[in-house]
């Protein structure tokens, strides 16, 4: 996938003038109520695919998106899909480990799970952080916007997102592909540019990829 945004030039900066190619590693959230369409979300992003028969997802599952991001960068996603009941449990700190953004998700047809937002992100923020201390970024992302009569309340959303440092929602449909790459798209940016600010040097390429994997493998056993 290639980006027209800045990040481009900022990561090309990096190498000091020379066209390196380089591989980056980024570990994804995808969390929210049990039944709110995050596995959905996470096959429909990876695989392409959609169904309406997903397995209920027992602790956390992850699934590997690689993007070309421009000529010289490409990217490995992780999409880590962590199960509505884990919420405040012990164990998602150890599921959050090593994440740099997250997407929160609710069902626009059941009102509760939009209010259990504010308590997913108060556990993502109290476990997991950039490597400067910051939030790591996050959208919200209104899922199953195909079930018909339902409508999203823009200035609500956009006043709750200002309210809650969420940097971005959309309107989304794992069943019908609305808005779902551009999501993740928007999440990729916003840490490509906070690894870009965060380094003048390649530090911004992570460890060797199998050497990372191995250690995001090893944290969902503890």
């Amino acid at each position: 996938m290639s980006s027209n945004s800045a990040a481009e030039t900022e990561v090309s900066a990096l190498s000091n003038g020379n066209a390196v190619p380089r591989e980056l590693l980024f570990k994804f959230l995808v969390i929210g109520d049990y039944g709110v369409g995050k596995t959905a979300i996470v096959r429909r992003y990876t695989e392409g695919q959609f169904s309406s028969n997903y397995k209920i997802t027992i602790g956390a599952d992850f699934s590997i998106k690689s993007l070309q991001w421009d000529d010289y960068t490409k990217i490995n996603l992780q999409l880590w899909d962590i199960a509505g009941h884990e919420r405040f449990g012990y164990m998602t700190r150890v599921y959050y480990k090593y994440a740099v953004a997250a997407a929160v998700v609710f069902d626009v047809s059941r009102t509760q799970t939009f209010q259990s937002v504010t308590k997913w992100l108060s556990d993502l923020r109290e476990k997991v952080t950039l490597h400067d201390g910051t939030p790591v970024p996050v959208v919200l992302l209104a899922n199953k916007c195909d079930i018909q009569g339902i409508e999203v309340a823009t200035e609500t959303m956009a006043k709750f997102c200002k309210e809650n440092g969420i940097a971005a929602w959309f309107v989304t449909s794992a069943k019908e592909n609305v808005n779902i790459e551009e999501a993740m798209s928007f999440l990729v940016d916003k840490v490509i540019h906070f690894k870009a600010q965060e380094t003048n040097n390649d530090a911004i390429i992570l460890q060797d990829t199998s050497d990372q994997n191995s250690k995001l493998k090893t944290s969902c056993c503890g």
